[in-house]
Order: structure tokens, then C-alpha cells, then sequence
């Protein structure tokens, strides 16, 4: 018996709501504690009202993954203090543990990349956690690389990756990048 082929529908992509930063907190919270390996650090960080100056800001964006009404997904980026305004810093990217692997991180990808092209940005730089090798290897997928020009000093636990903004082709779209 052949077993048909399940389409999972693409996740609605949209602005994050201010009311929204409590959520937003919570999946933060559970992506962030899949690579640590001994748990999520407690640093006092407020980070419901992280997420709400974050969505609040005037210069910055926070998109946000719903499917089936709920909240699948987050990135946040703008123009670093001081950077390059052509460039673009995403800050922050989770997708819900329980849905990695559906598509919805290639989506979201893809929704940054199109909001960056719009805004007229020419590249994107982002810091991954050294031992984030799920997170690594989605960004490699996507064309992401380690930047040459800020390489990590021995103690941090940081990578800089850095990515070409590509101008629009005929083949953009939904597509059927892997997550």
C-alpha cells in the first residue's frame, strides 16, 4: 500500500501584538532550553517585557508563525545601533520544539528575507550559540556562513553568521526549502 503524501499548510506569517509578549516569552523560553545542556541560565532577564519593547519598537520588527491559531514561530530584527543601515541584525529566531522539521522555520525564513529585501537591506549578520548545531545547520541550509570579519574570541559562546540579501527572482515564492 503506498501511503499518499501530507501536505502541512505554510503557517500564517504576520506582526507580533504587544499583548502577545507573554507567549512570545514562553517559546522563547523553550527554544532557548533545548541547547543548553545543563538548562536554560536564570540571568534575571525580564523577558516578557523584553519581547514587549522589542515589539513595541519603532525601528525594529518581530514577526511572528501561527498555525492552527497558535504561535509556532518568532524573529525579531532591525538595524543594530550604529551598523550599517543596509544591514539587517536578526536578534532573535525560535520555532516551537515540538515543530521543527515542518516547514515553518523555512517560512519564517523566507518572510524575513522578503520584509529585509523590501526594507532595501543588503545583508543580514546574526548571532547563533556555538552549541545550537540544530540552529547551525538550518541557517548553513539557508545560505548563512560565519562572518570573516568578527570571528568568536576564544571564550565566547557566540558565532557571528552573515547573509546576502538576494534580490527577487522568478523562483521566489513558497518553496520548498527544508526546516
Amino acid at each position: 500500500m503506498i501511503e499518499a503524501h501530507r501536505t502541512v499548510p505554510l503557517p500564517l506569517i504576520r506582526t507580533a501584538l504587544t499583548a502577545e509578549a507573554e507567549e512570545v516569552a514562553a517559546l522563547h523560553h523553550r527554544a532557548r532550553s533545548t541547547y543548553y545542556p545543563d538548562g536554560l541560565p536564570e540571568d534575571g532577564t525580564d523577558w516578557p517585557a523584553r519581547w514587549r519593547e522589542a515589539i513595541g519598537r519603532p525601528d525594529g520588527t518581530v514577526l511572528c508563525a501561527v498555525r492552527d491559531g497558535h504561535l509556532a514561530g518568532i524573529a525579531s530584527f532591525r538595524v543594530p545601533d550604529g551598523g550599517p543601515a543596509d544591514t539587517v541584525k536578526l536578534f532573535q529566531f525560535h520555532v516551537e520544539p515540538d515543530l521543527w522539521g515542518s516547514g515553518i522555520g523555512a517560512a519564517l525564513h523566507r518572510a524575513c528575507a522578503e520584509q529585509w529585501r523590501a526594507d532595501g537591506h543588503r545583508g543580514a549578520v546574526l548571532d547563533v550559540h556555538v552549541g545550537n548545531h540544530r540552529a547551525r545547520r538550518f541557517y548553513a541550509r539557508h545560505g548563512w556562513s560565519p562572518d570573516p570579519l568578527h570571528p568568536p574570541a576564544p571564550d565566547d559562546h557566540h558565532l557571528r553568521l552573515r547573509w546576502s540579501v538576494p534580490a527577487r527572482s522568478p523562483g521566489d515564492g513558497a518553496g520548498n526549502e527544508p526546516n
